[in-house]
């Protein structure tokens, strides 16, 4: 999909999409706070491992991997360009 302001890819109407977008205030677009790419997971030591990547590989640590409550593990964290990611699962518990 494709407009004049953004484009978008996804694999099917029904699945994950990402896009980009010009913000909408006509500001240039910056690294911020509330922006966040989060990348689902199917296990808390695939989480694990994808966190200690990152930051082996020169990424901050936002936030060590751990159960955040209501059954959602994450490991938060920051890309060489400042931008904020996580690496998630739900679990059983």
């Amino acid at each position: 999909m494709e407009g004049d302001s953004f484009i978008a890819w996804a694999t099917s109407s029904s699945t994950p999409a990402v896009s980009i977008i010009r913000p909408y205030d006509g500001k240039s677009a910056t690294v911020g706070n509330g922006v966040m790419v989060a990348i689902a997971m199917d296990s808390s030591e695939k989480v694990d491992a994808f966190h200690a990547k990152a930051l082996q590989l020169g990424g901050a640590d936002e936030g060590a991997p751990g159960s955040r409550g209501n059954n959602f593990y994450a490991g938060y964290f920051r890309d060489l360009d400042g931008n904020k990611l996580n690496a998630f699962c739900m679990t059983a518990e």
